[in-house]
């Protein structure tokens, strides 16, 4: 295993800070959600409300880049491995390792020795991104520049990275802690088990932290761009983390309102000002987080073609039901036992309809936003309802999962990673550049 000091000074040359999206051209048609909820006029108008200013100010991104330089002495903690190590941590890359596949390559499980007690062992995951080039090397290094000095409960931890050259050339690899309970979306579209309404408060509870961190508790501000249920995983006490960062950017510096960047994420999160118009903010996150809200509550995909038309899309299909309790009952999801949860769902989608709102300068920031969900969490747990993760399911009471990913061609594959647990094929993702 290889020394860390120093090294990281060549990631920050090629840093999130240093190297941005370009904008959108004027001449490109952006990739719209025809006949959907997401291509409405009011859309477009709350899209041009934002400051068009360019964030290119020489000072503020001077200092934006000193600060993430010095945030390399943070990162200077994690371990450089070489392939011969991660080799060894996964019996040479065995199937029988595998966890996860998809366009971005592989992901194993595997054994490391503890940096605190090289007698021990620990669990980790160990990704392994294919060949794609320059593009597939910037997210892989924003990745680490990124986890390298960003730590939080309820963000996935980056055990440490490899970067060698052998006989085929350079291998890029990261290393993770091992989240063994896998991704929300796994749990949701299980036919054996599901969530239950306690596990989903936790989980829009620690995802809410994980955001309110990225986007207020740093001295920048980072957006994650690529928020949805596949990158939102479960340790073994089922704690939620945040994970896949090579989409993120940072935001706008003081002063300015919005990052100018390629469309990329994923169809059904993406928020419609940033659709058409390429303009990214913090409130982008908080749509995708309403998005995930409604899946919490439903059990639903954002996008699934194999339900009746108007089925399809989550949004437009629960609109109808909003008005009243009675009617809400029916989009709850069938898999959960009771009905003691409907208030509590009730309230979640309160919370989900204001990060919903059209306009991004109207949706709350994600402090309030986890502020909101966890009174709802506190006051489920204080019903004296059962707080066990996962609830068992009959045969009669299992309806047939939904397969939304399927009949979708990749837009980019530059970014088909769809979460580390989950043998999917690639979501459908944004990109207009």
């Amino acid at each position: 295993m290889k020394s860390v000091k120093g090294g990281m000074r060549w990631f920050f040359s090629v840093c999130i800070c240093d190297k941005r999206d370009k904008p959108m051209n004027s001449n490109t048609t952006p990739v719209m959600f025809t006949n959907s909820t997401n291509t409405e006029a009011e859309a477009g108008r709350s899209g041009s409300e934002l400051n068009s200013q360019n964030v290119s100010n020489s000072s503020s991104e001077s200092s934006r880049r000193n600060y993430i330089q010095s945030m390399s002495e943070r990162a200077s903690n994690l371990r450089v491995f070489t392939v011969s190590d991660l080799k060894s941590a996964t019996k040479n890359f065995s199937r029988t390792f595998m966890v996860g596949e998809g366009g971005f390559g592989c992901v194993y499980r595997g054994l490391i020795k503890s940096a605190d007690d090289p007698s021990q062992k620990i669990k980790v995951a160990v990704k392994q991104l294919g060949k794609r080039g320059l593009q597939g090397h910037k997210e892989w290094v924003t990745e680490v520049n990124f986890l390298g000095f960003a730590e939080h409960p309820n963000l996935v931890k980056l055990v440490g990275y490899c970067a060698d050259d052998d006989e085929r050339g350079i291998q890029r690899l990261l290393v993770y802690e091992f989240l063994a309970n896998g991704s929300v979306l796994d749990h949701l579209s299980s036919r054996e088990t599901t969530l239950s309404w306690a596990m989903r408060l936790r989980i829009a509870r620690d995802a809410a932290r994980g955001l309110t961190y990225l986007h207020e508790e740093l001295d920048v501000q980072i957006i994650f761009r690529d928020f949805k249920s596949s990158n939102i995983l479960l340790d073994e006490q089922w704690n939620a983390k945040l994970s896949d960062f090579g989409l993120a950017r940072l935001g706008p510096p003081e002063g300015f309102t919005h990052v100018s960047t390629a469309i990329v994420g994923t169809m059904g999160y993406a928020a419609p000002e940033y659709v058409q118009t390429g303009r990214l903010t913090s409130k982008t996150d908080v749509w995708s987080y309403g998005v995930f809200l409604y899946e919490l509550i439903t059990g639903r995909v954002p996008i699934d073609r194999n339900r009746p038309k108007s089925e399809q899309k989550l949004l437009e299909w629960v609109r109808p039901y909003l008005s009243d309790t009675k009617k809400f009952q029916l989009i709850l999801d069938p898999k959960l036992k009771g009905k003691s949860h409907i208030k509590s769902a009730y309230k979640l989608s309160n919370v989900a309809n204001r990060c919903l709102v059209r306009n991004p300068k109207n949706r709350p920031k994600m402090s309030n936003i986890l502020e909101m969900v966890s009174q709802i969490a506190e006051a489920w747990t204080e019903t004296g309802n059962s707080q066990a993760p996962l609830e068992t399911l009959t045969s009669s009471k299992t309806p047939k999962p939904a397969e939304p990913w399927n009949d979708r061609k990749t837009i980019d594959s530059r970014h088909r990673n769809n979460g580390w647990f989950s043998c999917l094929s690639a979501p459908k993702l944004l990109r207009t550049c």
